[in-house]
């Protein structure tokens, strides 16, 4: 790809990404302010002053010092103004900026996302290499199974029996706790078992896919060994959906992190969300939903900037636009 073709496509999928960006935050600040919802009291009680809830005065106070006494269009600006400069406001619940907040809590759910993904992949190309390896098909059939029978079990509940196993009837790893290494066990493989599910149910379609090929064919004539083809031809060539599906699925886990955090009790950004909402805490959900949409875009960013080296058609593509 030239310079100038590269340059022209990395600022349309940096325009893209920040159209994303806005489109997130807008439709999370539609959304919440559609919702039924009692915002004044819920600050009182979480400052511990339930006496003041019917208190009109007090509930007054709180509205001006969060803005929320603006019209709504008027409130969205000064909110996206001020998330524009880095300031995504005040938790409702903590009192506490809320980028704060997540800092505190973002390292803990970026280990245990990352270690998820990195175990995610390595098992979902293991499934799929064995898949395309083993002519049998029985094997064949019982490996091509295994993705779809995971999928189809909630997170929550895989979490829970992880939990029964390997914590109440083994006693061979904590479960709950937030230090050492043997707490983030459980968490991690909670959420890759669905992860590695998708990844490898993809790769195993383009593995076969690229098996048929007539390149893979004429490899095969020459006297090539299945395993030899496998690594050296299919696996690269046959692994460009599953990259894409796995920059939304790193986009995503978010969602994997709630229901792992929830169920282990850690305290991370997954766990932190689910009070939010619960407590409607409106300005840490909303940064939150930033923070998910802004590694969707730089996962999906990168990602596509990692195809024309997979692909060397999509570099000649490039260079016509």
């Amino acid at each position: 790809m030239n310079p100038k073709g590269y340059a022209v496509y990395l600022a349309k999928r940096i325009g893209q990404a920040v159209l994303v960006l806005w489109a997130a935050y807008t439709v999370t600040y539609v959304i919440l302010n559609l919702l039924p919802k009692n915002v004044e009291q819920s600050i009182l009680v979480a400052r511990g002053m339930q006496e003041a809830v019917g208190d009109p005065n007090a509930i007054a106070q709180v509205r001006a010092e969060f803005g929320l006494n603006e019209s709504p269009v008027r409130h969205y600006f000064s909110v996206l103004f001020a998330a524009l400069h880095g300031d995504l406001g005040t938790s409702y619940q903590y009192g506490s900026n809320v980028a704060s907040l997540i800092a505190t809590r973002l390292g803990m759910t970026i280990s245990v996302s990352l270690l998820a993904v990195l175990l995610a992949v390595v098992v979902a190309f293991a499934l799929a290499f064995a898949a395309s390896y083993f002519r049998q098909k029985t094997i064949r059939a019982i490996l091509q199974s295994l993705p779809t029978l995971s999928v189809s079990v909630p997170t929550f509940w895989i979490g829970l029996l992880l939990m029964q196993v390997f914590s109440f009837w083994l006693g061979l790893l904590p479960s709950i706790g937030q230090t050492g290494w043997k707490t983030m066990v459980l968490p991690v493989v909670t959420m890759a078992i669905p992860v590695s599910a998708m990844l490898s149910k993809l790769l195993m379609d383009g593995f076969d896919t690229v098996m048929r090929e007539p390149f893979i064919v004429a490899a095969k004539a020459h006297g090539f060994s299945r395993r030899s083809i496998i690594v050296s031809h299919v696996i690269k060539n046959g692994s460009l959906p599953a990259l894409t599906m796995l920059g939304l699925i790193v986009g995503g886990t978010v969602n994997g992190a709630i229901v792992a955090e929830t169920v282990f009790s850690r305290q991370g950004v997954g766990l932190l969300i689910q009070q939010a909402v619960q407590n409607q805490d409106f300005p840490v959900v909303q940064g939150v939903v930033l923070l998910a949409a802004a590694a969707f875009v730089v996962v999906n960013l990168v990602v596509d900037l990692i195809y024309p080296l997979l692909d060397p058609r999509i570099s000649h593509t490039a260079k016509e636009v």
